[in-house]
């Protein structure tokens, strides 16, 4: 039986997750959730349903909130903006973090240190934190929970890392496959949300619209599996059946198939190296079927060769870019900005924190940081004035 910490309870890859646990009661047991605090009755019944020990949330009127849910049948609270952290530092085999965005950094390092092993679904902890991450993890710590990266680990699994000649990430291309630039100026938020194969919360649907997320997949697999940059290619595969492929030195290339189904992804992750059975429903082989590969348009789509440049500078770059990415999702919701302006303002951004325009006030966190300096605090304080910067941006644009 293995204990597991969720981090992230209510959202996408949460909820997946406790299906997954559910389907698998005699395997897991859910020993803390954590949650921002936004849907108070979802984690009330998943409380009801798991029976954790442990429930962290962000805000004293969150918690308020799920002791009114819950009455006597209450857990144990920790509150405040570093009770997920302290849930990472609890014993137990698997921390799953699912959390969003840079607040998932402190409880990975947590998870890191605390020698337990880690679920990664918070990419942008491992993207923005770099070989602050990977150094602190021991060999095996860290297990993807994104489907593509969960790819590679199986078909690694084929051959010696000194076999591989690169890595084959796919990307369904999003709801604007095929567009040109000029298509994509007045795209609206419900197109962009509209993904055509994946359900997924707001920031990481936007972000595959852009081609963003496959950007911060790229930095993932770089540091996940220490392969070169450019020996991972990006390959366009509508059909989102093919999660990604290693190819090796002899011309072998091998692929990890599935429908799209994160279930499979959680689950192998959970039960790292082991299989559960029955997790998702495998392909069809009885049906005619066509997959389909393309190559990425990186000039109708930027967002990965920018990613390559944050990743080529390593440090503070990456944080910054991400950072950047999630205030400028916020402004294009919010209709203070068109689509094509989020990775233009990714770029402008990034570009000024490597180069220091000399008009740029100095703040913290807007110099880069060289990895051989990285801490969290630079890290953060990086994080913070690329959000800042591209919130001011976004303003400006419609000042």
């Amino acid at each position: 039986m293995r204990e597991v910490v969720l981090l992230g309870a209510t959202g996408s890859i949460g909820t997946q997750t406790l299906d997954v646990v559910s389907r698998n009661r005699d395997r897991f047991a859910i020993k803390a959730l954590s949650a921002a605090g936004s849907r108070i009755d979802l984690l009330a019944q998943q409380v009801r349903d798991f029976s954790p020990a442990i429930v962290a949330l962000p805000t004293s009127t969150a918690a308020d909130a799920l002791r009114t849910a819950l009455g006597s049948d209450c857990p144990e609270l920790r509150i405040g903006p570093d009770a997920s952290t302290e849930l990472a530092e609890l014993d137990c085999d698997v921390v799953l973090n699912a959390i969003t965005g840079a607040a998932g950094l402190r409880p990975t390092m947590a998870t890191l240190a605390r020698g337990t092993t880690l679920a990664l679904a918070n990419k942008e902890s491992l993207v923005i934190g770099g070989r602050l991450v990977t150094s602190a993890a021991a060999h095996g710590q860290l297990v993807a929970v994104d489907s593509e990266h969960s790819a590679f680990a199986q078909a690694l699994r084929a051959g010696r890392a000194d076999e591989v000649r690169r890595l084959i990430l796919t990307a369904s291309g999003g709801p604007f496959r095929g567009r040109t630039v000029d298509q994509l100026r007045d795209v609206t938020v419900a197109q962009a949300l509209a993904h055509p194969n994946w359900s997924m919360g707001r920031v990481i649907t936007i972000n595959s619209s852009t081609l963003v997320n496959k950007g911060l997949e790229l930095l993932e697999a770089h540091l996940l599996y220490d392969v070169a940059l450019d020996d991972i290619t990006v390959v366009v595969h509508p059909q989102s059946i093919v999660h990604s492929m290693v190819e090796f030195v002899d011309g072998s290339t091998i692929a990890q198939c599935s429908p799209p189904d994160m279930r499979l992804p959680i689950g192998l992750a959970l039960a790292w190296p082991d299989r559960l059975p029955d997790v998702a429903a495998p392909c069809s082989w009885t049906d005619p079927t066509s997959w389909t590969f393309e190559p990425l348009d990186s000039e109708t789509f930027p967002a990965v060769d920018l990613a390559r440049a944050a990743g080529a500078a390593a440090g503070t770059a990456p944080a910054v870019y991400n950072a950047a990415n999630e205030a400028a999702v916020d402004a294009f919701c919010e209709g203070r900005i068109g689509f094509l302006d989020i990775t233009a303002t990714v770029r402008t951004v990034l570009d000024e924190h490597l180069v220091q325009p000399s008009d740029l006030p100095s703040t913290p966190g807007a110099v880069w940081v060289a990895d051989g300096d990285l801490s969290i605090e630079a890290v953060l304080a990086a994080d913070s004035w690329g959000r800042h910067r591209a919130e001011a941006l976004t303003r400006k644009e419609t000042s």
